[in-house]
């Protein structure tokens, strides 16, 4: 059968290369550094930046002259994602883990090589985390990143990899792809991710995945907190408490658990135990 041929067309296409763009900042681009991170003329980004300010899908800080997300686009992305049963199946789960633990629970899925998050359920008090609903993290240094890496099929997890430049946030934010195969595993072992202050200074999250009735990862759900909340001896106990709600959540989009690590995934090394300078997981008795 021949191939169907594929259309485009190019103004859509800059329009959108100038969303996703926007989209891994975080206090947005001006005009000059939209041209020159996507290699298009000023002019031409004058025009899409203008068009999209007019139609409410960007904001133009007019002190900064930098651009951002608008109300607009805001609104389509909430329909979106409520149209998702995930999420919604989801819900009441995440709404429990909050209350059992006491710390802020999202939930993301994997798009292309970042954790988006779909769902947030903020936990009370004075402390405010840096999220929010469609949010994009990067894989290699959040708890709900790793936990879909972990998972991911291994085709899949070495064309990532191999094509992905993981950006640095600090020094503990893990950019060699050898080392994040050597944490991948040891999450594929204990069952659960920790960020261990790798995307921010002074705030720890712990991940885990979420199951389908086919056993593939479709979202990881994690708590986080301010580091001197989640101290490393309350890792443990606290990962527990996620795995069992992810276990929740599996169960109820139609997963059947297997025996003991018999759902975890074997990897080419075998038997043998990778071996890390710094790991950041903490073993779960």
């Amino acid at each position: 059968m021949a191939k169907q041929k594929e259309y485009s067309v190019p103004s859509i296409e800059r329009a959108l290369s100038v969303l996703e763009c926007l989209a891994r900042a975080k206090r947005g681009f001006s005009l000059s550094e939209i041209g020159r991170r996507l290699r298009i003329p000023k002019s031409s980004a004058h025009l899409i930046l203008s068009t999209l300010e007019r139609r409410g899908f960007l904001q133009r800080n007019t002190k900064t002259n930098r651009y951002c997300f608008g109300l607009q686009l805001v609104s389509l992305s909430r329909s979106a994602l409520e149209n998702l049963d995930l999420r919604e199946e989801a819900k009441p789960f995440l709404c429990s883990l909050m209350q059992e633990s006491g710390f802020t629970v999202h939930m993301a899925v994997l798009e292309r090589d970042e954790a988006v998050i779909i769902e947030k359920v903020e936990a009370p008090g004075l402390v405010r985390l840096a999220s929010w609903v469609g949010r994009r993290l990067d894989v290699n240094c959040s708890g709900v990143g790793k936990a879909l890496l972990a998972f991911l099929p291994d085709d899949e997890l070495e064309c990532l990899l191999g094509t992905k430049d993981f950006a640095r946030h600090n020094s503990r934010t893990i950019i060699s792809a050898t080392i994040l195969r050597r944490e991948l595993i040891l999450v594929r072992q204990a069952g659960y991710a920790l960020d261990n202050e790798e995307d921010e200074p002074g705030v720890r999250c712990i991940g885990a995945p979420v199951f389908d009735e086919d056993g593939k990862a479709v979202a990881a759900i994690s708590i986080a907190g301010v580091a001197s909340q989640i101290g490393i001896d309350r890792v443990p106990v606290l990962a527990r408490l996620v795995m069992r709600t992810a276990g929740r959540i599996s169960a109820r989009l139609g997963y059947v658990a297997q025996e003991a690590g018999a759902a975890r995934r074997e990897t080419s090394t075998g038997d043998k135990k990778a071996s890390r300078p710094r790991s950041s997981i903490v073993a779960v008795p």
